[in-house]
C-alpha cells in the first residue's frame, strides 16, 4: 500500500473553503511571517540549547559537506537534480548538499517548537515553500540544465525566458504559463464530442449529446460539473471524455455548463444554483420522456446537487432521482485538514466583503491558490521550464482546460464559505432552500461516491464521511488518482486502480484496510452499477431536443467561450 493511504491527507490538505478564502484574500498572505511565525521564533529563543545544538549540527555538516565525507543526498525521485552534473561537479554536489542540510534543519526546528498544531501547520507550508523556492535548481546558469542551454542557444534561452516571466508577471495568475496551448481548438480537438444546446437560461446552457449507440437505457444522466473552471474536464480528446464513455455504454447524457458571471452576476447565490439544478432537470424529464435522472455531480458541483437532492427529498420528489453519484465532493468539513490552520471566522468575512466589492471572485486567482499547494510540480518546474531553459510548456489537455478559468459570483462564494464554516450542509435543518430545511440523511437513493486517494483538495477521508450522511445504499469507491485524474479516469491506463468495500463503518482507514483493489478504472465499476439503476434499452432518439425545445447551438454550447 502507498504512503498515500497510510498518511491521512487530512493532515496536509488544503480543502476547498480554505482555497476560495486565500482566493479572496491573495495568496501571499500566506507567505508573509505572521503571528505563528512570531511564536515559532519566541518558542526557539526559549530552547537555547535546542536551538544550539540544531545550528551546530549544521555547523558539522557543513563542515563534513566542505571535507567531502557528507553523505547526503536528493531523495530518490527528486527531478530538481536528475541531471548528472548535480552530482559529478564538486561545486554543485556541495551546493545540493548544503541546500537539504538547510531545509532538514529547518525542519528540525519545527518540530523542536511548541507550537499549537494551527501554528505548526501555518510555519510549515510557509518553510516548505521558501525552502521550494531557494532550491540552487531555480537560479539560472547555477542550474546546469539552464547553463548548458545558454551556451548551446549563444544565450537566446535566457532572453526568452526573461520576456517570458516579464509577460507571465504582467497580468494573474502571475504564475508561469503551465500548457502550450497553441494546438488546442475548443469543439474541434478538445471538448468536441457531438451534441447540442437544447436549453439556456442567464445561468447556465444544458447540452444534449448525440447516442453513439442504436439503443439507449430509459434513464437519462445529468452531469452537474464544479462551478470553478468550465465543463468540459468532462469531455476531453477521444477516448479521454467521460461523456464520450457513457454514451458508448448505452447512456443518454446531458451535461450543465455553466455561464462565466461577470459583476452583473453578483448575486446569484446557493439557491440560485440550486434552482438552476432544478430546471435542468426538468428539462432532461421532457426531453428524454423518461420521469427519472442518474443525477452525477462533481467538486463544487456536487455540493450543489446533494443541496438539490435533499430538497426534492424534503418536498416529496426523490422519485425523480434513479440513482445518485459523487466524484471529489467534500460535504461534512469537520476535521477538514489545514481549513482550521488558515482561515478563522473573522478572515472568512473579509474575504466575503472582498469578493462583495468586485461583485465576483475571479478563477484566476483560485488557479493561483492550487498551483502553490504543489509548487514544485506546478510552479518552480515550469520556472525552471519557461524561464531558465526557455521553452515551451508542454501541450496537455488537463492544463489547457485548467488554465481556462471561470468566476464565482459574490453570492455563491459567500454561501460556500459560510456552509463550510457553520458545517450547515450535515447538520439537519440546519441549511434551508427555498424555506425549506434540508436533512441529507433524507436522500434515500442508492449513491456512488468516488474520491482520490491523492487528492489534496477534497481530501478522500472526508469524502467518505459522506458515506455517513445518506440515508440509502452507499458505494465508495477510492481511486488512486489526484483531485482531477480521478474524473478524468479514462480505461486503459495500466498505472489505473481503485478500492472497493461493502462495510462502509465510520472509520474510512478501517474500511481502507479491508477493501478490494481492482485494476483499471473506476469508470466501468460506474457503468456497471448505474446499468442497474437505468432501467431498459429503448431505442435511440434520431434528433436532439424535443417538439418545444429545438437546438439552440451545436456543443459545446456558448457559454463555455465566454471570458
Amino acid at each position: 500500500m502507498s504512503d498515500l493511504a497510510t498518511t491521512p491527507l487530512t493532515e496536509n490538505a488544503t480543502p476547498y473553503d480554505a482555497l476560495l478564502i486565500d482566493a479572496a484574500m491573495g495568496p501571499l498572505r500566506r507567505f508573509v511571517p505572521d503571528a505563528s511565525t512570531a511564536k515559532w521564533a519566541v518558542s526557539l529563543a526559549r530552547k537555547p540549547r535546542t536551538t544550539a545544538r540544531r545550528f551546530g549540527s549544521l555547523a558539522g555538516e557543513a563542515a563534513r559537506i566542505a571535507a567531502g565525507t557528507s553523505d547526503l543526498a536528493p531523495r530518490r525521485g527528486d527531478r530538481r537534480f536528475k541531471d548528472v552534473a548535480w552530482t559529478d561537479n564538486p561545486f554543485l554536489h556541495r551546493l545540493v548538499q548544503l541546500y537539504l542540510a538547510g531545509g532538514r534543519t529547518a525542519e528540525q526546528l519545527l518540530e523542536d517548537a511548541n507550537l499549537s498544531e494551527r501554528d505548526r501547520k501555518r510555519v510549515r507550508f510557509l518553510v516548505e515553500n521558501v525552502t521550494e523556492a531557494v532550491s540552487p535548481s531555480n537560479v539560472p546558469l547555477v542550474n546546469p540544465e539552464s547553463a548548458k542551454r545558454a551556451i548551446d542557444t549563444g544565450g537566446i534561452s535566457l532572453a526568452r525566458g526573461g520576456a517570458a516571466l516579464v509577460r507571465d508577471l504582467a497580468s494573474a495568475p502571475r504564475l508561469p504559463e503551465m500548457v502550450d496551448s497553441t494546438g488546442f481548438r475548443l469543439g474541434d480537438n478538445i471538448g468536441a464530442t457531438p451534441g447540442a444546446v437544447v436549453f439556456r437560461t442567464e445561468v447556465f446552457e444544458l447540452i444534449q449529446y448525440t447516442p453513439q449507440t442504436d439503443e439507449v437505457f430509459e434513464v437519462p444522466v445529468l452531469i452537474v460539473p464544479p462551478t470553478i473552471n468550465k465543463f468540459y474536464a468532462l469531455d476531453l480528446a477521444p477516448g479521454r471524455s467521460m461523456v464520450e464513455f457513457h454514451l458508448q455504454h448505452n447512456r443518454q447524457v446531458f451535461v450543465i455548463s455553466w455561464r462565466n458571471p461577470d459583476a452583473r452576476h453578483a448575486e446569484w447565490n446557493l439557491e440560485t444554483y440550486v434552482q438552476a439544478i432544478l430546471d435542468a432537470l426538468e428539462t432532461v424529464e421532457e426531453v428524454s420522456g423518461s420521469e427519472q435522472t442518474a443525477l452525477a455531480a462533481m467538486c463544487s458541483g456536487g455540493i450543489l446537487a446533494s443541496i438539490a437532492t435533499a430538497y426534492l427529498a424534503a418536498t416529496g420528489r426523490q422519485d425523480r432521482i434513479a440513482a445518485f453519484l459523487l466524484a471529489v465532493t467534500v460535504l461534512d468539513n469537520a476535521d477538514a485538514g489545514t481549513a482550521g490552520a488558515l482561515i478563522d471566522p473573522a478572515m472568512a468575512e473579509v474575504a466575503k466583503a472582498r469578493s462583495a466589492q468586485t461583485g465576483y471572485l475571479d478563477g484566476r486567482y483560485l488557479a493561483e491558490i492550487f498551483a502553490w499547494l504543489r509548487p514544485s510540480d506546478l510552479v518552480w518546474n515550469y520556472w525552471v521550464n519557461n524561464y531558465l531553459l526557455g521553452k515551451k510548456p508542454p501541450a496537455f489537455d488537463i492544463l489547457f482546460w485548467n488554465a481556462d478559468t471561470t468566476r464565482m459570483t459574490a453570492g455563491l462564494h459567500a454561501d460556500f464559505v459560510d456552509l463550510a464554516m457553520d458545517n450547515t450542509v450535515v447538520r439537519p435543518g440546519a441549511l434551508s432552500v427555498f424555506g425549506v430545511p434540508i436533512d441529507l440523511g433524507a436522500i434515500t437513493v442508492d449513491s456512488y461516491v468516488v474520491a482520490g486517494i491523492a487528492d489534496h483538495i477534497t481530501p478522500w477521508e472526508s469524502c467518505y464521511r459522506t458515506t455517513q450522511l445518506f440515508g440509502g445504499e452507499t458505494r465508495f469507491v477510492l481511486s488512486n488518482s489526484g483531485h482531477i485524474a480521478a474524473m478524468v479516469n479514462p480505461p486503459g491506463n495500466p498505472k489505473s486502480s481503485f478500492h472497493t468495500g461493502q462495510d462502509h463503518g465510520p472509520d474510512p482507514r478501517a474500511w481502507l484496510k479491508n477493501a478490494e483493489t481492482h485494476e483499471g478504472s473506476w469508470w466501468n465499476d460506474a457503468a456497471s452499477w448505474l446499468a442497474q439503476r437505468s432501467g431498459d434499452l429503448k431505442a435511440a432518439p434520431k434528433d436532439l431536443g424535443s417538439a418545444r425545445l429545438e437546438p439552440l447551438a451545436e456543443a459545446p454550447g456558448t457559454y463555455v467561450f465566454d471570458k
